[in-house]
């Protein structure tokens, strides 16, 4: 479904050079493949090189964060009676940091190969596009205007959504940064960065990114710029997006904002990450199906 998506956002391309320039299908193919990987490639390298940069750079002191660590924990328990540093809590977080070391290192797997099948499966679509239409095209069983209309809403809407999630997530990364410089929080521009990709992540979003911070911060003592970045970032960062989404998907392809919210639900339960752009998808599709059955079916005139 990824390699779709793709090809429908650069089969235009593909059809210019060639039939317009007369480049090979495959030199073509690999130069879309170039493009395709570059898009994944050159975001995530500047991410490692922000990252490596600032760890090279990190000079912690573990005194001091244990230290401040022990202090709240006292004030906790004296507080609620509550020993938050007894021994089964320190089991729990013992047993529990090696799981998610492993849940993270098997996502990165399966992201990798999910990339490479993609890629892969995407040059032999651009290979025999052509036919690949056609035979799609033939196989609908709509009349020739329905089966238009069909094509390019499917068209319109990947294409609004291939446009709609990278500007949500730089609208959403950049309004966080924001609120990091505001609040005084460690390495904001890195932390801003980071937000844009969390953004695009299902359920949980950019707070994978400020949740931290606002963690840090509360343990290193910096309690009113946390409290400050913690009521900035649960009000206005993380709602920013649906907002952007709902007026972007409403201007490009005309969605009612209520098929954005439920086809985003069902999307994510069925297809995982790529359930954002495909649950709209399939809910905007089924509805004019519905449509295209009423104006066959169960119009007056019939």
């Amino acid at each position: 479904m990824g390699a779709a998506t793709i090809y429908v956002l650069v089969r235009k391309q593909m059809f210019y050079l060639t039939q317009k320039k007369n480049v090979r299908h495959t030199m073509a193919a690999v130069l879309m493949l170039l493009e395709a990987a570059l898009c994944f490639l050159i975001p995530l390298s500047l991410v490692v090189w922000l990252l490596v940069e600032k760890i090279q750079n990190l000079n912690l002191d573990p005194q001091a964060y244990i230290k401040t660590i022990e202090d709240i924990a006292r004030l906790v328990e004296l507080k609620t009676g509550y020993n938050v540093l007894n021994s089964e809590n320190i089991s729990f977080i013992a047993s529990f940091i090696p799981k998610v070391g492993q849940f993270i290192v098997g996502n990165m797997s399966n992201l990798v190969v999910n990339i490479f099948v993609m890629l892969f499966v995407l040059f032999f679509m651009l290979l025999k596009g052509k036919e690949m239409e056609t035979y799609c095209y033939d196989i609908l069983p709509f009349k020739t205007t329905h089966k238009e209309r069909i094509l390019n809403k499917i068209s319109l809407m990947v294409r609004s959504n291939a446009i709609g999630i990278p500007l949500v997530a730089i609208v959403q990364g950049g309004v966080a940064t924001i609120g990091y410089f505001i609040f005084d929080a460690p390495n904001p521009i890195l932390f801003g960065f980071l937000s844009c990709f969390a953004s695009v992540v299902p359920m949980v979003g950019i707070g994978l990114i400020w949740a931290p911070v606002v963690a840090y911060m509360f343990l290193t003592g910096n309690w009113h710029h946390a409290i400050g970045l913690l009521i900035y970032s649960g009000i206005i960062t993380s709602t920013i997006d649906n907002l952007i989404r709902f007026l972007l998907q409403k201007k490009l392809a005309n969605i009612h904002p209520l098929i954005t919210i439920f086809g985003v639900i069902i999307g994510l339960s069925l297809f995982g990450f790529m359930g954002i752009i495909f649950g709209p998808l399939l809910l905007s599709i089924f509805l004019l199906c519905f449509d295209i059955f009423k104006q066959e079916y169960l119009s007056d005139d019939q």
